[in-house]
């Protein structure tokens, strides 16, 4: 049985906590917001939550491999799919979305051509393929509004998206279709990892980069297909990428990631279907890009390692941390060189040298036990002199580890100022600088 470190233990809570969360928001929202479910309702949610999972799934590898605006250039696409495939089958959503599928699939392609025969970047031809393919839609759609049919009435709501329209089959077209995207996910999952995160060493290695880029597009593709009707080609991008951002800040692991993501997305589909439902003139994708956009920045704020409340905290510590073991080592040399550990340094001394930081230090240090307030100023503890004693020895080894170091064949190591270098060394490196230390002063 393998052990979960405190990260895993921590996705895994994280990950039951959203989880409940979109099945709790049911009662809760009936109870204190007197939600009625009916069947427009549930299959919205449903449909919703769905939807979110299968874009956080296979939009966190667009997060990865930094292709976040070709969900933009993908969703608007689509556009002028919705228009031909009218024009020529007439308004059936199966037709729609196949339309839809080829058009944004040809977008995808139509941008690898443009990126890999010409000194365009990569960006620079999402940007082309965006506004080109969406210009045609509008383009077709005005023109379908013109023609004597009144069967065109509402294709428009491609644009922004129509979940009131959403029927059960469509819950279940989601659901299957999603369902084989995650099929064929496991099937080339370590392939996909090798082409996020190193394609060169992919290709290198003899993988069929281009097959399994163009099979990853595809999927992404399906993602925003699926999606259009409920949030439409502006707000996709925003169901594909924003549970992928949400969970890249809480785990360096592409297996938590995408599951995280897919629970972030879920969570954004049901919870915002569910609160469009408070006011009759709440659009229900909008609501859900609002929820996402809410996991995100909650990600954003509070996330261990890279938050911003984390960071804030971190800073915070490694200032006083480093105030500290200034104020300390200037403590101690001013005794050394005054008659001993013992001596009574005064403030003045220290708060002249470092300033505020030293102000800072010495509340650090007084805290940690390590020096003692007299009449007179500031004395070391025993704990602070052993510790002042074993910083002064370290930075001095760090001063012959970095003349001697490559002499003695010492491995290769970060030099940090602020760890003892007895913990990043072994004993016998160790010794080896003691012995050059004495050598040198001979």
């Amino acid at each position: 049985m393998v052990a979960l470190t405190p990260q895993d233990r921590r996705i895994w809570i994280l990950i039951g906590m959203f989880a409940a969360g979109v099945v709790l928001f049911v009662p809760f929202s009936q109870l204190a917001l007197g939600v009625n479910y009916d069947y427009t309702l549930r299959t919205v949610a449903l449909g919703g939550a769905l939807l979110g999972v299968v874009s956080g799934v296979l939009g966190s590898f667009a997060v990865l491999r930094r292709e976040s605006l070709i969900g933009d250039a993908l969703s608007h696409a689509a556009l002028p799919g919705v228009g031909i495939a009218f024009l020529i089958a007439g308004r059936s959503l199966g037709v729609l979305l196949i339309g839809a599928a080829i058009a944004s699939w040809l977008g995808v392609r139509f941008i690898n051509a443009l990126t890999r025969t010409t000194r365009i970047k990569q960006d620079t031809a999402m940007g082309i393929v965006l506004a080109a393919w969406f210009a045609l839609g509008i383009a077709l759609l005005t023109y379908i509004q013109s023609l004597p049919n009144a069967s065109q009435a509402g294709l428009d709501k491609f644009i922004f998206g129509q979940a009131a329209a959403i029927v059960e089959s469509d819950v279940q077209l989601i659901a299957v279709v999603g369902a084989i995207s995650f099929v064929v996910l496991g099937l080339f999952w370590k392939e996909f990892k090798l082409i996020t995160f190193d394609f060169e060493f992919a290709a290198a290695n003899g993988f069929r980069v281009g097959f399994l880029g163009a099979l990853l597009s595809t999927l992404i593709v399906v993602a925003i297909v699926l999606g259009l009707q409920l949030a439409g080609v502006i707000l996709m991008v925003g169901m594909l990428i924003a549970p992928g951002i949400a969970a890249r800040q809480w785990t360096h692991k592409l297996g938590q990631m995408v599951l995280l993501s897919g629970v972030f997305g879920a969570f954004a589909g049901g919870v915002g279907a569910i609160l469009s439902a408070l006011d009759v003139d709440l659009p229900t994708g909008p609501m859900i890009i609002v929820v996402a956009f809410a996991v995100v920045l909650l990600s954003l704020a509070v996330a261990p390692d890279r938050g911003l409340l984390w960071t804030s905290l971190q800073r915070r510590s490694d200032a006083r941390r480093f105030a500290a073991i200034n104020t300390l080592n200037d403590i101690y040399r001013y005794a050394e060189a005054h008659g001993g550990v013992n001596h009574t340094v005064p403030s003045d001394i220290v708060i002249g040298v470092r300033g505020r930081s030293g102000i800072a230090g010495l509340r650090a240090l007084t805290q940690d036990g390590m020096i003692v307030r007299t009449e007179d100023g500031w004395r070391l503890t025993d704990a602070g002199a052993d510790t002042a004693g074993r910083q002064a020895e370290s930075l001095r080894l760090w001063d012959v580890y970095r003349t001697f170091g490559e002499a003695l064949d010492l491995p290769a190591v970060p030099e940090d100022r602020l760890r003892d270098i007895r913990d990043v060394l072994s004993p016998d490196d160790i010794e080896a600088l003691v012995w050059a230390s004495a050598e040198d002063k001979r």
